[in-house]
């Protein structure tokens, strides 16, 4: 028995339509290739990447950071209880989901910008 390979043609997206119904996957690996002005928007969409990621990232730990800070420069913070929990251990188990919940959001809102940027700037549809 031989083993054969399908595979879709170049120019049609897996949901059958061509080019202009839908974005091909090798786009924008093909723009990188056909010029130096591609490969120039993939180096920028990448720098672009890295930056939104480094700096999410640090506001994320600065903003990890401030919670001990904030218990050790106000005194009798960590004493003090709610629902007869310390207050450290709320504000570090209730108050970080919303911090991590709001990084996470605008890296993904930010990152598929740079992307639709790069779309723009190499002429994919």
């Amino acid at each position: 028995m031989t083993r054969v390979r399908v595979t879709a043609p170049r120019n049609v997206t897996p949901n059958g339509a061509g080019l202009t119904g839908g974005r091909s996957a090798a786009a924008p690996h093909v723009v990188a290739e056909e010029s130096d002005a591609g490969a120039l928007f993939v180096r920028s969409l990448i720098r672009s990447q890295l930056r939104l990621g480094l700096v999410v990232g640090l506001g994320f730990l600065l903003i990890l950071l401030a919670f001990p800070l904030m218990l050790w420069l106000v005194p009798g913070l960590s004493d003090s209880t709610i629902a007869g929990l310390p207050f450290d251990w709320v504000l570090l188990g209730a108050g970080i989901y919303p911090v991590i919940g709001l990084s996470a959001w605008l890296y993904v809102r930010t990152a598929a910008r740079n992307e639709a940027r790069y779309r723009d700037l190499a002429g994919d549809k």
